[in-house]
């Protein structure tokens, strides 16, 4: 399979030529395949927040590419400004990008920029309201009225509404009760179940990662020094802990366990995995 967003010796290099100069990617080769639901981790610093900046050409490379759907996004205007609507971004508090006198102007103001017609926007303002948690009757309120979390899906459905091929999301969860987080992760799942986009998922949280997405890169130092699977990952917990990451808490209970002596799978990551796991073991004492 072709990969949808694809980056070829990507650097970034913020002030170069200055004393301030600092290399925040370098030669990074990064993929990202259609319909996958991606995560990417890495401390704060690492590089991850330039390297998404630049999937949308929000940044221009120093050098190297960025291709999407095989085209170079900077190739002409025509094609990054394509790739804009087509690779949607949602940054860490999207809630304070909010402007509009109202929900349903906030949403639509992607696909008004788009040069969509009046029907169609509406019909993508009130599935994205659907796909993120909100009310037909919150469309007319103004934004300033709701919550932070109910700000919080305003401002993805801003993004969900222009139908992007893949969808990028910065810490979407940050600041939210359990219950928040839960509520937007299964919007996330629902919008990818439906949609078949592409989902690149940025986040701090060993936890929310290990049990929402299909694979796993690492950037640390502005390099990609592991990827693969989730359990493939986490595999390496030594490795995360020496880049400031940690791993998921039950990872780290099965290193313990097998450290002591026990013969068990040190790469589980999620509780039901876990379960499995022992009730393995429990029979095979029987």
């Amino acid at each position: 399979m072709e990969p949808i967003i694809e980056t070829k010796n990507l650097t970034h290099i913020y002030s170069a030529g200055t004393p301030f100069e600092h290399t925040a990617l370098s030669q990074i080769d990064f993929s990202v395949y259609p319909g996958e639901h991606l995560g990417v981790i890495g401390h704060t610093g690492s590089g991850k927040s330039t390297l998404i900046q630049h999937l949308n050409a929000l940044l221009k490379p120093t050098s190297g590419q960025v291709l999407f759907q095989g085209s170079d996004i900077w190739s002409d205007p025509k094609t990054t400004r394509r790739t804009r609507f087509q690779v949607g971004l949602v940054f860490q508090y999207p809630e304070y990008q909010l402007f509009e006198e109202t929900v349903y102007k906030d949403i639509a103001f992607g696909p008004k920029n788009m040069g969509l017609d009046e029907r169609e926007i509406d019909r993508r303002v009130r599935e994205a309201a659907y796909f993120t948690g909100l009310r037909d009757d919150q469309l007319d309120k103004s934004p300033f009225e709701l919550s932070g979390g109910q700000k919080r899906r305003v401002a993805i459905a801003g993004v969900i509404a222009m139908e992007p091929k893949v969808l990028i999301l910065d810490e979407p969860t940050a600041g939210l009760d359990p219950v928040g987080v839960e509520s937007i992760l299964g919007n996330i799942r629902e919008y990818h179940r439906v949609h078949q986009a592409a989902i690149v998922f940025v986040s701090h949280s060993m936890e929310e990662i290990a049990r929402t997405v299909d694979r796993l890169v690492v950037v640390n130092d502005g390099t990609i020094p592991l990827q693969g699977t989730p359990r493939e990952v986490f595999a390496h917990g030594g490795e995360l802990e020496a880049m400031g990451l940690g791993v998921p808490q039950m990872t780290r209970v099965f290193h313990r366990l097998n450290a002591l002596g026990a013969d068990v799978d040190p790469s589980i990551y999620t509780v039901q995995q876990a379960k499995q796991a022992i009730l393995a073991k429990l029979k095979g004492v029987v």
